[in-house]
This record gives C-alpha cells, sequence and structure tokens, in this order.
C-alpha cells in the first residue's frame, strides 16, 4: 500500500473511536495519530538523501547482506508486526546471538551490548546517531508504530512479562519515549517498564512534542547511544 493511499484512508482512520475510550482521549489519539502520518511522510521526504547515503554505505561495506533489517516485534494489544531498521550488523548477526547472551549487559527482558562484535563499521556509525532507526518512520506510517510511545519488544521478550509488564503492550509503540530521553542503555528493564508507564499515564500532545525535542537534542549530543 502506497502514502498515497495512507493520505486517502487518513480521515477514516482517525474516525475510528474505541468503545469506551473518553472524549478527551479520543481527540488525543486522533492528534497523534494526524502528528505521526504528517511527521513520518515529512520525515522520509527530509531524510531522503541521508536513507539513499547509508543504503549505499552498507552495500560497499556488505555487498552480500541487505540493506535493511526486518524483525518481528510485538505491538499495541500483543499484535506482532514488521519493524524495519537499517542492517547495522553482520548477515548471521540473529545465528550469532545465543553464543552472547551471557554477555547482556542490561537487567531484564532485554538484550543490550556495548562492545557488539556482530556491529559492522557503518553500523557502529549510524547507531551512535540513531540513524539506524530512520526506517521506522514508515513503520510510523503505516500505523505500527507511533512517533511517541513504549519501545517495541521482541516476541522472546514478552514471553517472560508478567501482567504488569503486559501493561506497556496497552499503547501503539513508538520510535522515542520517556525510556528514550532518561537514561536508555545505563536504566534496568524494571526502570524502563515504570518509565513507559508514567508515559500512558501521563500522555499528552505537549508531552509527545517535548520527548521529540529531547530525543532530537539527544541525536545530535549522541552521549548514551550504543
Amino acid at each position: 500500500m502506497g502514502i498515497g493511499e495512507y493520505s486517502k484512508n487518513l480521515t477514516a482512520q482517525l474516525g475510528q473511536a474505541e468503545v469506551g475510550v473518553p472524549a478527551r482521549e479520543r481527540m488525543y489519539l486522533m492528534l497523534k495519530r494526524t502528528m505521526d502520518v504528517m511527521g513520518g511522510m515529512l520525515g522520509i521526504l527530509l531524510a531522503l538523501p541521508v536513507l539513499v547515503l547509508i543504503a549505499l554505505l552498507i552495500k560497499l561495506e556488505d555487498p552480500q547482506g541487505g540493506v535493511f533489517f526486518r524483525q518481528t516485534r510485538v505491538g499495541k494489544n500483543g499484535k506482532e508486526f514488521q519493524m524495519f531498521k537499517f542492517r547495522s550488523m553482520v548477515s548471521d548477526a540473529e545465528k550469532r546471538l545465543a553464543d552472547l547472551l551471557k554477555q547482556n549487559e542490561i537487567q531484564g527482558n532485554m538484550f543490550k551490548m556495548k562492545n557488539d562484535p556482530r556491529i559492522t563499521r557503518v553500523g557502529r556509525v549510524i547507531r551512535k546517531m540513531s540513524l539506524d532507526e530512520l526506517p521506522q518512520l514508515w513503520n510510523v506510517v503505516k500505523g505500527d508504530m507511533s512517533l511517541v510511545g513504549p519501545r517495541p519488544p521482541l516476541p522472546r521478550e514478552v514471553k517472560d512479562y508478567t501482567v504488569y509488564h503486559r501493561q506497556r503492550l496497552q499503547v501503539t509503540p513508538g520510535c522515542t519515549g520517556l525510556w528514550q530521553v532518561s537514561g536508555r542503555n545505563s536504566l534496568s528493564f524494571e526502570q524502563m517498564v515504570e518509565l513507559d508507564l508514567t508515559y500512558i499515564r501521563k500522555r499528552s500532545i505537549w508531552m509527545d512534542l517535548s520527548l521529540i525535542a529531547r530525543t532530537v537534542k539527544e541525536i545530535f549530543a549522541s552521549k548514551s547511544a550504543f
């Protein structure tokens, strides 16, 4: 489905009110979806030269592998979807993960490793600047993700979720959120969940805009990204 069809169906999408959702919440969701579609499309257009350059660099370093990395993630209400990223690791990264799990540097149901040997040279640069996540703008336009929300977990992570952890699946996952601008990889899984639930309780358009602005600042500072 093309971008034109998303624009054509936007009004219909915004008119789909969830049963039992208060009018104020429905208005917020309508505005949020409008911001997601417009922001996602604008972001893709403005970033197009960068997207092309990164794709070329990835191919030059590793001609055998693909440019994009697709990974199954869990979205709102446990629905799975394919999330897009620029490939920042070697082609057989998933197969090599089992050998690295013991070196996980974050507590809980997530995997993070600062000096992950699977990361390519180009991958290390685009990760540091969070440019590997630019293709997720397409996920935002499609409606799988939002610009702001909890990060979408992997199915294997969700398998170990408690009822408390599953509360973070109540809303559409996002490209950035409260966790990402509050310490990111220095936080434990439980701290991440608490920040996500805080966002869900307090979210508003102004909060979303504030988190987007803080994220842009973090990207340019490039201090804490792996």
